[in-house]
């Protein structure tokens, strides 16, 4: 008798993922335009990054923005995740939102100098978007989730009070305690993230629009670094280039967007979110790292196109490719989706691209970057299908 009235295992997940499914009918499948208007923040952020890659030109500047771009991704990924969850057509959450765009716009402005004066402020920003972000969830979220984001928003809010702490007394001490405060993106494992529910397509599309205003800076750069120079053939075949370059990397990423979005739909609700922290949470960090270091890079090659590079504006331009590269490559292999090896010979080829700026000019291993890109898409393009092996 004991026995049978025990619930079955069996019918617990099912009946976990019967509520994954009702609360997902429950959402927006479509990305609101407020949500649209909110990620302009984020290009400014890219752009400030990029800035700070430009500026110092060494690796204390690249270990900054690794760092700065560690702990705004984390956060601003968390509201990729805390839209997917509640209504944006409540006026209340919409206004909270538009809060949350105003701290992470003082969180952009303090980026260049973050470690250099600006740190307070960086952290009370980000102080005060980890307590909204917390609260929205809280109270627009479904009971599972909110318990879930409580249990996460505990650990937010150390590593806001470690951001907060850092940058008030700067130094050595703030490189410390901002690396710590990087932890954070292992806290999941730690708290359970299983209970929060992901609606597919508003999730995927969210995150490729993320991309897509990422990329969108190293066209703006093309711009910047054409100021002041005539336009003659030699800047207009470098700029053409460089936006070959870029779009030959969106080509990579959104080339196979149907099939992202079908392996997380067929993949067991409950088992989403480990797939979807670690595939659009840690991947695509490596991704906007890598644009932010290319646009960096091709800032210095629209300027001076047919003069060699110095060894870190070539690095910036063959690492940032590479890194797009392998982080694509790894994200597509973590939804357990067709491997694809000619991405991985591209980025090794990426990278040997470095001596061509250096020795010969900067628009050799732009276009020498432009065609390893092409060739492996090409290539692949040409390959026959195969299933992935897991």
């Amino acid at each position: 008798m004991e026995n049978r009235l025990r619930p079955r295992p069996e019918a617990f997940r099912a009946s976990r993922d019967h509520a994954h499914v009702s609360a997902v009918g429950e959402r927006s499948a479509r990305v609101s335009t407020l949500e649209l208007f909110f990620d302009l923040v984020f290009v400014f952020a890219i752009t400030q990054l990029t800035g700070v890659l430009v500026a110092g030109a060494d690796a204390e500047s690249a270990a900054q923005v690794a760092i700065l771009l560690a702990l705004v991704w984390w956060m601003y990924d968390g509201y990729a995740w805390l839209t997917n969850a509640i209504s944006t057509d409540r006026v209340r959450f919409r206004l909270l939102l538009l809060g949350g765009m105003g701290c992470f716009l003082v969180i952009a402005l303090a980026i260049p100098h973050a470690y250099d004066g600006d740190g307070l402020a960086f952290g009370l920003a980000y102080l005060a978007v980890v307590a909204l972000h917390t609260a929205m969830y809280m109270r627009g979220a479904s009971v599972a989730e909110a318990q879930a984001m409580l249990r996460l928003g505990s650990y937010n809010i150390v590593t806001a009070g470690l951001v907060l702490v850092g940058g008030a007394v700067g130094g050595s001490s703030q490189w410390v305690v901002w690396t710590v405060a990087c932890l954070v993106w292992l806290t999941p494992w730690l708290s359970g993230i299983e209970d929060l529910v992901i609606s597919v397509p508003h999730f995927v599309e969210r995150h490729g629009l993320v991309v897509i205003i990422a990329l969108g800076e190293s066209v703006v750069v093309i711009g910047v670094g054409a100021t002041g120079s005539a336009l003659d053939r030699g800047l207009v075949g470098a700029a053409l280039l460089a936006l070959g370059l870029s779009a030959s990397l969106w080509w990579t990423y959104f080339g196979g967007e149907a099939e992202v979005e079908r392996a997380l739909e067929e993949t067991a609700p409950a088992r989403r979110p480990s797939l979807a922290l670690v595939g659009f949470g840690y991947w695509h960090y490596g991704l906007l790292l890598g644009v932010a270091a290319l646009a960096a890079g091709l800032k210095e090659t629209v300027a001076h196109p047919y003069d060699p590079l110095d060894g870190w504006a070539a690095g910036e331009l063959a690492v940032g490719v590479a890194l797009f590269l392998a982080c694509d490559l790894g994200f597509r292999r973590t939804l357990a989706l067709e491997r694809r090896h000619m991405r991985l010979a591209a980025v090794v080829a990426a990278v040997a691209t470095l001596p061509l700026g250096i020795g010969l000019a900067a628009a050799v291993q732009l276009a020498a970057l432009v065609a390893v890109v092409v060739l492996a898409l090409a290539l692949e393009a040409s390959s026959p299908r195969r299933p992935s092996l897991t």
